[in-house]
């Protein structure tokens, strides 16, 4: 085989290479999308909050963790790597349940539906074989693969949730907060607490009830969050802030002395305690100024925590399994503080609505940024993951 047929195969050859891309691609696309509709440019036929979340939950962050744990689930619980051909199908159906999805936007809720459902299917055969793995592995500590599994059968519950939320509008919330807090987020959590402290090479006892403590706390946070009760939000907002900060500092991560490619995995986890105390805050500010912060605390985690942690995984990913070190050069770097200015400038826009600026570009401009990281990011590493180009 010469190499041009070679480079023609790599984009396959690895689980990782075509979520990435697409996940990368769905980030731009939906968000284009949502920033259209929100301005009154385009008519959608679903509301434009069923639109934004559901899209970047199951077509940007859940392709892009599919494709880590295609890659690393299998050496977590010690078994065979996963065939080439199932992986290969459930990207493809993942970027059919995409256009779909779009394209009943445009034209009709049965086309939503069908792209939901198309998703939906691809997760629960990607859940079903991350569950053959974790029973067939001879891992002796399956702790860690538990509660990767747990989050995704939380994500196959939003996602029939978010289904029938077309139908019935009182579902809505209930499904945006398991789908946010229970699949996506408390998926990087479980992965990123694993992950992490190994990069680092931290060898801090870990306190044995840390993940357990954290799943109750963020299933209590979605509850409360779905129901309308924000002072018990506020309580455990506050407790799971508190209580994330201390195991942290205790796993000795020192980011100041950490070269790029590792602090900004510190940074991200960080941003999880930072985000809950941010949440309590503002959530607190709304009762008593009888304003609204306008998503403020679901955009910390979905962009301080969650974004920063997947491009900082994906880079790694991307160049340790091209056969490259996986250092952050000044280009990645750049990237890494440039995840920091989005979540300020979408933080800006959220502080805006509740003050009344009247500085409503700071949307326009909050999210062109989120755009153009995703497309820096994707551009810059687009060769090496489709033809395993070294930088």
């Amino acid at each position: 085989m010469n190499q041009t047929d070679t480079k023609k195969g790599y984009f396959f050859s690895q689980p990782h290479q075509p979520f990435f891309l697409l996940a990368t691609i769905n980030a731009v696309v939906m968000m284009l999308l949502f920033m259209l509709s929100y301005k009154g440019i385009l008519t959608l036929t679903l509301d434009s909050l069923t639109f934004h979340s559901y899209s970047l939950i199951f077509f940007l962050f859940s392709n892009a963790f599919s494709g880590f744990l295609f890659t690393t689930f299998p050496r977590f619980n010690q078994t065979q790597v996963i065939d080439k051909r199932f992986y290969t199908t459930i990207f493809f159906a993942n970027a059919l349940g995409a256009t779909l999805f779009v394209a009943g936007a445009f034209t009709s809720l049965i086309g939503v539906t069908l792209g939901m459902g198309v998703t939906l299917i691809s997760q629960i055969f990607t859940f079903k074989k991350l569950y053959e793995i974790y029973k067939t592995g001879a891992a002796v500590d399956k702790s860690d693969s538990f509660w990767i599994l747990s989050a995704f059968a939380f994500g196959l519950l939003g996602n029939l949730l978010y289904i029938f939320s077309l139908a019935n509008t009182s579902l809505q919330s209930i499904a945006i907060n398991i789908s946010f807090y229970m699949f996506i987020i408390f998926l990087a959590f479980s992965v990123g607490q694993r992950m992490i402290p190994f990069f680092s090479h931290s060898f801090a006892q870990k306190d044995p009830r840390f993940v357990k403590v954290v799943f109750g706390l963020s299933l209590l946070t979605s509850i409360f969050s779905s129901s309308g009760f924000e002072v018990g939000e506020i309580i455990v907002d506050l407790v799971l802030g508190g209580y994330m900060l201390n195991e942290f500092r205790r796993w000795e991560l020192h980011p100041l002395q950490s070269p790029p490619i590792l602090w900004v995995l510190h940074l991200a986890l960080f941003w999880l305690p930072a985000a809950f105390f941010i949440s309590a805050i503002s959530l607190t500010a709304e009762m008593f100024l009888e304003t609204s912060f306008y998503f403020l605390n679901i955009h910390l985690l979905a962009i301080g925590f969650l974004t920063t942690v997947l491009i900082g995984f994906g880079t790694r990913v991307i160049l340790g399994h091209s056969g490259q070190p996986p250092h952050g050069d000044n280009i990645a770097t750049k990237i890494f503080y440039f995840i920091q200015i989005v979540v300020l400038l979408r933080a800006l826009f959220s502080i805006n609505v509740a003050f009344g600026w009247g500085a409503n570009f700071l949307f326009d401009i909050s999210a062109t940024a989120w755009m153009l990281l995703f497309l820096i990011w994707g551009g810059r590493y687009f060769k090496t993951l489709v033809y395993g180009t070294k930088l």
